[in-house]
């Protein structure tokens, strides 16, 4: 596994990248938002790669660990690196959850549950919105232009 920088975005790098997203992805990342169950470009991408935060492009969750859990949500048992995801208690809409955002950039991507597959028993529900994927063997995104292992190859 590659070292990546957790190191958040500079308010000025974090302004040019919520400028390129959509009012959608605007919504859901930086509003803590949800799109629309059964509607994500995601949910059934079948395809070997990596799903990266569409953000910042730290890697998030790998194809092998993704599952359908019939939610309508892209749906993983397990993240890339566990240092790569933060969880947050969210007590919104009257009901408590867990929210997990991205670690380095705090954009949202929706919220894990204890009801996933084995080994792990964790359903990651994420916002296909909130995710970038880049097919196996595929250079990784690199909108912060950190270079070394931020343009490593996905695995």
């Amino acid at each position: 596994m590659h070292a990546f920088d957790l190191t958040p975005p500079s308010q000025a790098q974090r302004q040019a990248l919520a400028a390129q997203l959509s009012d959608e992805e605007r919504r859901v990342l930086l509003q803590h938002g949800t799109e629309a169950p059964f509607c994500g470009v995601f949910l059934d991408n079948k395809l070997d790669g990596v799903y990266t935060c569409r953000l910042c492009g730290l890697p998030l969750f790998r194809s092998s660990a993704k599952f359908d859990s019939g939610t309508g949500w892209p749906s993983f048992f397990a993240p890339y690196d566990p240092a790569h995801v933060k969880t947050i208690r969210d007590t919104s809409h009257g009901m408590v959850r867990t929210e997990i955002v991205c670690a380095r950039c705090d954009s949202h991507l929706g919220h894990v549950f204890p009801d996933g597959p084995p080994p792990t028993h964790e359903r990651h529900c994420l916002n296909s919105v909130s995710l970038a994927f880049t097919e196996r063997g595929q250079r990784l995104p690199d909108p912060l232009q950190r270079g070394g292992a931020e343009a490593a190859n996905a695995d």
